[in-house]
């Protein structure tokens, strides 16, 4: 009986993929650049190519149970099919389970990235024991997921749990990648971060700080690191970005406590792991826009445990019991 499972995470930058065991681990973990800029067929190609690698490595399709597979949406899940990947230039209306059975012969499950990042947590990382919990990723973009009872919840056509792209300013010049004004995920991500520092430093274009010697003056050149690094070296511009950012993030978290009263809120991606002082705003600014502040105080806000191996987790656990259990009905 087959005992290895593939997982694949399908990223913009790179295509993450590992073989799980009936057990629950990853015994096995590669990674290559998608090469998205190149268009579908080489970014499809390496998919493939990351997929066969690992079919070798578990010493044939004899001994794979299925092919998991997670990407950006959005998608329709029923049919698996990619409606449209950001950061994929070509990756329009993808049948993509269709495209990898016919190559591979195998059994293949597609599911939203975040959704997939969720149900790891939940079944292997930081939130082992809970079973209600709001999952969200902070990276270039914001990805969210919604578990419930151990199961993710899908929504009626499939499409539910895009977080990021919950307006909380409809006034906000900053327009997000979705078409919508003031998202969270233009405000708070990785490169809504960047610009509002930029923006900062032009306005008060003569104030020394740490970022104009860091980007030699060109304000373009500006990455969340460089203000994580300014702001731990007393930097007031790259202080206040990440303030903002704490208060954006805690005031949007706080209208998910208010509507799913989860147990836990599990944070992860890049922007994440700027750690405690980021957490620390974000908590003080739930308590102060929650319907109900004493409840929420006892709702943990937990760092993400799985890390750069989460979607790889997720994608293959689809095809364990647990995992099969999870995805349920739409």
């Amino acid at each position: 009986m087959p005992q290895l499972i593939v997982g694949v995470d399908v990223g913009g930058t790179k295509v993450a993929g590992g073989l799980m065991n009936a057990k629950g681990r990853l015994v096995k973990s590669l990674v290559i650049p998608t090469q998205a800029s190149q268009g579908f067929r080489a970014s499809f190609g390496q998919v493939l190519r990351l997929i066969e690698r690992l079919i070798h490595e578990a010493g044939g399709k004899g001994n794979v149970l299925g092919i998991g597979l997670c990407a950006p949406g959005p998608l329709d899940i029923r049919s698996g099919i990619i409606l449209k990947a950001p950061n994929l230039p070509g990756w329009v209306k993808v049948p993509v389970v269709e495209k990898l059975e016919k190559r591979f012969q195998l059994p293949t499950k597609l599911e939203n990235d975040a959704n997939a990042a969720g149900l790891a947590e939940v079944l292997f990382g930081a939130a082992a024991g809970y079973r209600h919990i709001f999952y969200v990723t902070v990276s270039t973009g914001i990805g969210t997921g919604i578990i419930i009872n151990k199961r993710i919840y899908h929504g009626k056509n499939g499409a539910a749990g895009e977080g990021g792209h919950v307006t909380i300013d409809y006034r906000s010049p900053y327009r997000c990648s979705c078409g919508s004004l003031g998202c969270i995920e233009a405000l708070a991500a990785g490169p809504g971060m960047a610009r509002r520092a930029r923006v900062k430093l032009e306005q008060e274009h003569a104030m020394p700080s740490l970022l104009r010697q860091r980007t030699g003056g060109n304000l373009s050149r500006i990455t969340p690191q460089m203000i994580v690094q300014a702001a731990r070296a007393g930097d007031w511009i790259a202080q206040q970005t990440l303030e903002e950012t704490g208060l954006y993030l805690g005031v949007w978290l706080a209208g998910m406590i208010t509507l799913l009263d989860p147990e836990a809120i599990v944070i992860g991606g890049g922007v994440a792991q700027i750690g405690r002082p980021l957490f620390q705003k974000i908590r003080a600014t739930i308590l102060k826009y929650t319907l109900n502040p004493s409840l929420a105080k006892k709702t943990p806000l937990l760092p993400a445990k799985l890390k750069k191996e989460v979607g790889v987790f997720g994608a293959a656990s689809l095809f364990l019991p647990a995992g099969e259990a999870a995805e349920g009905e739409y």
